[in-house]
C-alpha cells in the first residue's frame, strides 16, 4: 500500500515560478527513498508538500491513502504525529539538555511525566546517545547532536521519516553512523526518505533513487544510483 503518493502534483510560486511540474510518484509502506538533484531541483518543496508546511499549486498528495488538502488546519498535528522530520541544522533547544530535548515531543502532545520519563531513555538507547541524557547541545559533536534530532523525531514511532539533508554538517565517520542508523530505522518498518547531495551515500545505500530536475522527476530507480 502506498504510503505517500503523488498525484500529477505541480507547485508554482509567486511570479509563476515553476518549483515542481506534474510529478506522478508513489512510495510504499516500509520502503527507502532516496530523493536527489542540483540545488533548486525541487527536493525542500517536495518533502514539505508530505507534511503540509506546502501546498501544492495543483494535483494532490496523499498520506496514508488520505488526501492531505482535505485536512482541516487544526488536525494537521495529527498528520505530523506520523511524520519524523530531520534536518541538516539539527534544530535543537541550546537551553535543554539531551533528555529535555526529545522529552519536549511528547510533551507537547500531553504525555504524562511517568511516560516520559519510560519512553525517553529507551529511544536514547537506540540512537546510541544513552549516558548523554545530561549534556546541552553545545557540549556533544555534530554526530551527537544529529542523534538527538533523530531521537526526537522516533520518540513519537512515526509511520515516515524524513531526513532532509541530514549529512550535510557532518565529517565522513560521523555521516556514516548517522546513515546507518537510517537504515536501521528503516528495517523496524519506518518509511525513510533521505534528501541528500551526497553520492556516495546514495550509492552505498543502493536502494531506491528518486532524482529531481527542474521540478520534474526525471529518473526513479530500484537499486539506483546518483545520476544527474
Amino acid at each position: 500500500m502506498a504510503m505517500i503518493r503523488f498525484e500529477n502534483v505541480s507547485k508554482v510560486y509567486p511570479e509563476d515560478i515553476i518549483v515542481l511540474q506534474d510529478v506522478d510518484v508513489s512510495i510504499e509502506a516500509g520502503e527507502f527513498v532516496s530523493l536527489v538533484g542540483q540545488s533548486g531541483a525541487g527536493k525542500s518543496t517536495f518533502l514539505k508538500l508530505i507534511y503540509a508546511e506546502e501546498m501544492p499549486t495543483t494535483g494532490e498528495v496523499y498520506f496514508d491513502e488520505r488526501p492531505i488538502s482535505g485536512i482541516k488546519r487544526k488536525h494537521l498535528p495529527f498528520l505530523r504525529r506520523n511524520i519524523g522530520n530531520v534536518f541538516q541544522d539539527f534544530k535543537l533547544f541550546s537551553q535543554k539538555t539531551v533528555f529535555e530535548n526529545v522529552a519536549y515531543a511528547l510533551e507537547v502532545y500531553g504525555k504524562t511525566n511517568e511516560e516520559i520519563q519510560d519512553e525517553v531513555p529507551q529511544i536514547l538507547e537506540l540512537v546510541g546517545l544513552t549516558g548523554k541524557e545530561n549534556k546541552y547541545p553545545k557540549q556533544l559533536s555534530g554526530g551527537e547532536q544529529q542523534r538527538v534530532s533523530m531521537a526526537r523525531a522516533l520518540i513519537r514511532d512515526p509511520k515516515v521519516i524524513i531526513a532532509d539533508e541530514p549529512t550535510g554538517n557532518l565529517d565522513p565517520i560521523a555521516t556514516k553512523d548517522i546513515i546507518s542508523l537510517l537504515l536501521e530505522i528503516n528495517k523496524l518498518g519506518t518509511t525513510v526518505i533521505l534528501a541528500t547531495h551526497n553520492k556516495s551515500i546514495v550509492d552505498k545505500i543502493g536502494r531506491r533513487v528518486i532524482t529531481l530536475d527542474n521540478g520534474r522527476v526525471t529518473r526513479d530507480e530500484a537499486n539506483g544510483k546518483y545520476v544527474l
